[in-house]
């Protein structure tokens, strides 16, 4: 059960990982117009039908966010590279694996927060119509990704 957990809360965290770092490329994603959040963006424009007012709001939305998420982004990255370093450096040392792996946590939570700030704040641009194709959509995407996950365990 803890491991089923463990690889929950890894995959959760690697997801929600990878749409913060889209959002705190801003609206040109990785590397300029077409990267990462530009895809992301033009698909849920698309998908959505979402007006040019709407497209505008969620532009706004992650503009304001970004100056927030960045410092956490860049916290995550040297969290991870300052655990390989230390996996790398020799003898196995506890404490400062923790202490690592609670920053990492503390990070994590605060991505996630601001995950649920940004998209509950974007969720107040969409109509209902494009909140209910949305959560359909999100539905299928669950359902694709709890086939890769195990079974919980049976009590």
């Amino acid at each position: 059960m803890k491991s089923t957990r463990i690889r929950i809360l890894t995959i959760g965290a690697a997801v929600i990982l990878a749409v913060a770092a889209a959002i705190a490329q801003g609206p040109h994603g990785f590397g300029g117009p077409g990267g990462d959040f530009g895809r992301m963006f033009g698909f849920f424009t698309d998908y959505l039908d979402l007006t040019s007012a709407q497209q505008d709001q969620v532009k706004a939305i992650w503009e304001k966010e970004k100056p927030t998420l960045e410092p956490l982004m860049k916290q995550m990255r040297q969290n991870h590279s300052d655990m390989r370093t230390l996996e790398a450096s020799g003898p196995f040392d506890e404490a400062k694996t923790r202490s690592l792996a609670t920053q990492n946590a503390q990070t994590m939570i605060e991505l996630q927060v601001q995950h649920a700030r940004i998209k509950s704040e974007m969720m107040q641009v969409l109509t209902a119509d494009q909140k209910t194709k949305l959560a359909e959509f999100e539905a299928k995407r669950d359902a694709r990704m709890s086939k890769h996950m195990p079974p919980p365990p049976e009590d």
